[in-house]
């Protein structure tokens, strides 16, 4: 296939979406861990009932359900809401139809989490707000019995077989324990490029507000799911994963860095096939892949002629993604506490509507920038939890506070009085403290992971 021909496809499915005006739309998922409150692994059993209730409860009547019959997916067609199981019986995801106002969204999770949280609390279980379950030692760390995320955990535990081909780490099963809040908003082609060079440039500023993935002996980490995704297989083309280290001049750049990404997985006769992750312009160059796909018993090899359409099998992980809806995925917050969940969607979407501010400020900014630092080295500092003394932190602190400004500004805009949702940022900019980091230094000082964990599940909002 001629990369003409590919670039073509990649614009039709990436870029024609962007090609209509703008609403002021969102899409928001929660990823939220299920502990077992006695310490014990989560109940699979309990989960399926309070999951058969809820689905009656709330008709949520369109349901996929894994090989052992038990439903993990399920959707209430009349708003678009849907519940599932991200990867594992141990997170469950909230995804919720799009609507202008964020305030009928969080409306409807409060309705939902209430019910599910009073079910599960009857047999010792509860919902938490945490990027990391902090159960993970614990659980049952197994895969939804389907066939997307069997594929999945088994194409991520081949990493042994690429050697030292980047600093692999040794948890392939990641997906299993690791919660986002993603919020989805649309773009325009007009602003495309823009959008993507301006947020990519926040990401290091937003993993001060919003990290929330502890990890490591001395707790090191704040926000360890960046390096889960960049040091895992879905990160052997770094082009597919984490941030852009280049900043866009034109719509044809975004094409050709798409074209650079790598495609691990199709489908075949309702089988996945999944292979080495291979760069789209070879994938489609080449007559045959090699590849496999298990038959129900064993992993079997099967060999694919590449199609055009094998395009809608492109996974990206990027913190900031294009999709194929016209809309820009933000990736890269970790699961926030419960009574708090709203603030980063709030943020995002505020931002959005006031993109050429913000756009302005940072690229003026000299607080962290124009430091001999790019935002990629800037973030990997900002997740640690010791902060390099190169910065003047009081002077970071105010930028934050100048962004947040912007945000609430952007929502004013919006005109749905969702700035309330940004309340509980304040302090976080005020004080550099993400819930990563108050949990670490309350456990310091007597606090117990129990603690955290009805804390961070807690409702009662700060809105």
């Amino acid at each position: 296939m001629k990369d003409t021909l590919l670039e073509e496809a990649i614009y039709n499915r990436y870029i024609v979406p962007t090609q209509r005006k703008k609403t002021k739309l969102a899409g928001l998922e929660f990823e939220l861990p299920i502990v077992n409150r006695k310490k014990k692994p989560v109940d699979f059993g309990i989960v399926h009932q309070v999951t058969d209730a809820f689905i009656h409860d709330f008709s949520f009547y369109k349901v996929s359900r894994d090989d052992d019959g038990f439903v993990y997916s399920a959707l209430n067609e009349n708003t678009g809401d849907g519940i599932s199981f991200d990867c594992s019986y141990n997170t469950l995801e909230f995804s919720f139809g799009t609507e202008e106002n964020l305030n009928v969204l969080y409306d409807r999770f409060v309705r939902y989490y209430t019910y599910l949280q009073e079910r599960l609390n009857r047999y010792d279980h509860t919902l938490t707000g945490m990027g990391i379950n902090p159960h993970h030692t614990i659980n049952k760390n197994v895969p939804v019995v389907s066939e997307r995320y069997r594929m999945l955990y088994h194409h991520l535990s081949s990493y042994k077989q690429y050697g030292q081909e980047i600093l692999f780490h040794e948890y392939p099963n990641f997906g299993l324990f690791s919660c986002a809040s993603q919020i989805q908003l649309d773009v325009e082609d007009s602003s495309l490029v823009e959008t993507i060079n301006t947020f990519t440039k926040l990401e290091p500023l937003k993993a001060l507000l919003f990290a929330n993935s502890v990890w490591g002996e001395h707790q090191e980490l704040l926000c360890t799911r960046d390096n889960f995704w960049r040091n895992s297989l879905h990160g052997l083309n770094r082009h597919n994963v984490d941030m852009y280290n280049l900043e866009f001049e034109s719509i044809d750049e975004v094409i050709l860095y798409i074209k650079s990404m790598s495609l691990y997985c199709v489908e075949r006769d309702g089988k996945y096939v999944n292979f080495r992750p291979i760069p789209l312009t070879q994938y489609f160059s080449s007559e045959i892949i090699e590849g496999e796909y298990f038959d129900g018993k064993r992993y079997q090899k099967i060999k694919v002629h590449p199609t055009i359409s094998d395009l809608q099998y492109l996974r990206s992980f990027k913190f900031d993604d294009l999709t194929f809806r016209g809309t820009i995925e933000f990736r890269s917050v970790c699961e926030q506490p419960v009574g708090e969940i709203m603030a980063s969607g709030a943020f995002h979407a505020g931002l959005m509507e006031n993109l050429h501010r913000l756009t302005e400020v940072l690229e003026q900014d000299h607080t962290i920038y124009h430091k001999g630092y790019n935002a990629s080295e800037l973030r990997r500092m900002f997740v640690r939890r010791e902060l390099p003394d190169t910065f003047d932190w009081k002077k970071v602190s105010e930028l934050l506070n100048q962004i947040l400004e912007i945000a609430k500004e952007g929502l004013g805009m919006r005109g749905f009085g969702e700035e309330c949702f940004l309340r509980p940022l304040y302090p976080r900019a005020e004080k550099l403290r993400s819930p990563a980091r108050e949990m670490v230094e309350g456990l310091e000082k007597g606090k117990t992971m129990d603690d955290y964990i009805e804390e961070y599940g807690n409702l009662n909002a700060a809105y």
